[in-house]
């Protein structure tokens, strides 16, 4: 097993995080509500990755304490290390961010004390760019690595075991569902055909597996021609869009009412899934004609976000990854309904 070494601390801190201003002005506004209660503020990093969100959130407010979560021990390692100073104040918890209430059970023990509930939740979705810049796990097309894109080291499936042993069928399927991947059925047929010779081992074996598959034309259009099918592999290793779908009701219903949850995506699988669940909570099952909101069917949330937020050119240029970002941002208004 190929361990490398955790990236120097200087990167993690010459890494600017994507739209990091903006994500924080939204969050505060929830610790200002805690405030106003009388209550230590709570923030849960769902995606805690190089910690710099949550640096900025706990350099700013003394007062705060955060639930950092994140599936990758490496990231939790090298957060930790970077974040120090902070240690009485920051919880870690090794997971996937759908762990919500366990991690804040965790937070309960190591702090002494009991949550009822969290007064702003961050979600930064996707492969954080130390996973895409740490060449052995596997997660880039542009150079040869082990074809491994797992974001928890500790897991057992991996991108070889999907590519080596998935039927013809359920490559086109993984390669069309989660890559939108227009060739899927072309490239699952040469991949199955390739690996009769010999089971892939590596990233550039299966690039140019697809470089074949496809049309030289389109080969040739916009993005690399891997992107989508890196996409749709790493999607079906970490098992992220099931771990996106029961995450997004699970932070809602932690949190204080005047809390703000942000999420930013890179993809739009990712932003479909949080659009559908955040709307779900948005809107009223009163029905329709009702002159009053019926208690228990009213809106839980309130949608503060225009659709989704994209990030401004000077945001770009503090962080190019941030170009994909679409960010949608709720408040929460009233408790949890019982119904759904």
């Amino acid at each position: 097993m190929h361990h490398s070494v955790p990236p120097d601390e200087n990167a993690a801190r010459r890494h600017t995080p994507v739209m990091i201003d903006r994500v924080v002005s939204y969050l505060n506004e929830g610790l200002a509500v805690a405030r106003s209660e009388n209550r230590h503020p709570v923030v849960i990093d769902a995606t805690l990755g190089m910690g710099g969100h949550t640096h900025r959130l706990l350099s700013d407010n003394p007062d705060l304490r955060i639930i950092g979560i994140d599936r990758d021990t490496q990231a939790l390692q090298m957060a930790q290390q970077r974040l120090g100073e902070f240690s009485d104040r920051l919880v870690s918890f090794h997971g996937t961010y759908d762990e919500i209430s366990a991690a804040i059970q965790a937070a309960e023990t190591q702090l002494q004390t009991r949550l009822d509930g969290v007064d702003g939740i961050l979600f930064d979705l996707g492969v954080s760019s130390y996973q895409l810049d740490e060449p052995s796990r596997g997660f880039a097309y542009s150079y040869d690595a082990p074809l491994d894109m797992r974001m928890d080291p500790t897991d057992q499936l991996t991108a070889a075991d999907v590519v080596n042993t998935y039927s013809e069928a359920d490559l086109e399927r993984v390669l069309r569902n989660y890559g939108d991947e227009k060739f899927a059925r072309r490239i699952a047929t040469e991949i199955v055909k390739t690996r009769r010779q010999r089971p892939y081992r590596g990233s550039q074996e299966l690039v140019e597996t697809i470089i074949r598959a496809i049309p030289a034309a389109a080969a040739h259009r916009g993005s690399h021609p891997a992107k989508r099918t890196f996409q749709a592999l790493r999607v079906e290793v970490n098992h992220e869009l099931e771990v996106l779908t029961r995450a997004i009701p699970a932070a809602m219903a932690v949190l204080t009412i005047g809390a703000r949850m942000v999420v930013m995506s890179y993809q739009s699988l990712e932003d479909k899934i949080v659009k559908k669940a955040i709307q779900h909570q948005a809107q009223s099952l009163t029905p329709a004609g009702f002159p009053v909101e019926v208690e228990g069917y009213a809106p839980v949330v309130k949608i503060l976000s225009k659709g989704t937020e994209k990030p401004t050119p000077t945001e770009i240029e503090q962080n190019p990854r941030a170009a994909a970002a679409r960010v949608r941002v709720i408040e929460k208004i009233r408790p949890t309904r019982s119904n759904g």
